[in-house]
């Protein structure tokens, strides 16, 4: 980890959905802020976010890590097809509390199906956040490649990064890169060796150096794309 955070339990009920989780605060901020939240089968105590938003922090950013709306109503299983617009819904309060905390840029992220929601929310809103962090986009059901879940990709109007795990039974290297196309921002990928849809990070930690490169992949793009834009 490249610095010390402090978080702390959040729980913002004052309108629904109920935005629930943990704030990573930095010790010197540097104002911008990063929501993250979780897959089908997991919740924003994840290893993999915990140490994401460790990473970010120790950089000077704000990091809310959240749940679901669909996980705040049952703590195990997974989201049924008609919780997706509450759980987007969930996502754009989590933005909007987080934004009333960073002075600065927001950005907004997720693990599988948390990515796809939080994907899905950008290419609805092109204003929600500046960069969006996809952690083990669900390209498609496991032995199912041709149900793509990729139709919004084209609707999207900022950068993305991607990590995926060459092992990822959700989606291969070779189907993302033809994804990526569809895509009419910059995006990049960050690739995992020999990793699975957890990306190593599943009942142990594992690649300790893999939250850093994400994240300075991440604030590559971004700044990339700020610099494209000024030019």
């Amino acid at each position: 980890m490249s610095g010390e955070a402090d978080y702390e339990l959040i729980s913002e009920e004052s309108a629904q959905p109920a935005v629930r989780g943990f704030l990573h605060r930095p010790q010197k901020p540097s104002g911008a802020g990063l929501v993250l939240t979780h897959g089908a089968g997991g919740n924003c105590q994840m290893l993999l976010l915990r140490a994401l938003a460790d990473e970010f922090a120790g950089k000077g950013w704000l990091v809310l890590r959240c749940d679901l709306p669909f996980r705040q109503l049952r703590p195990h299983g997974p989201p049924s097809p008609s919780s997706a617009a509450r759980d987007r819904d969930g996502l754009r309060r989590a933005v909007k509390v987080l934004g009333k905390l960073a002075s600065g840029p927001l950005y907004l992220g997720g693990h599988s199906y948390g990515g796809r929601q939080a994907s899905m929310l950008a290419a609805e809103d092109p204003q929600i956040a500046r960069a969006l962090l996809l952690t083990s986009y669900p390209l498609h059901p496991p032995g199912k490649p041709a149900q793509l879940r990729v139709q919004h990709f084209p609707q999207l109007r900022i950068p993305a990064l991607f990590a995926i795990g060459t092992r990822d039974p959700f989606g291969t290297v070779e189907e993302l890169e033809s994804a990526r196309k569809l895509i009419p921002t910059p995006t990049s990928v960050v690739v995992v060796e020999g990793a699975g849809h957890d990306l190593g990070y599943g009942r142990k930690q594992a690649g300790q150096e893999l939250p850093a490169r994400i994240r300075d992949a991440f604030m590559a793009l971004g700044e990339a794309h700020s610099q494209a834009g000024r030019g």
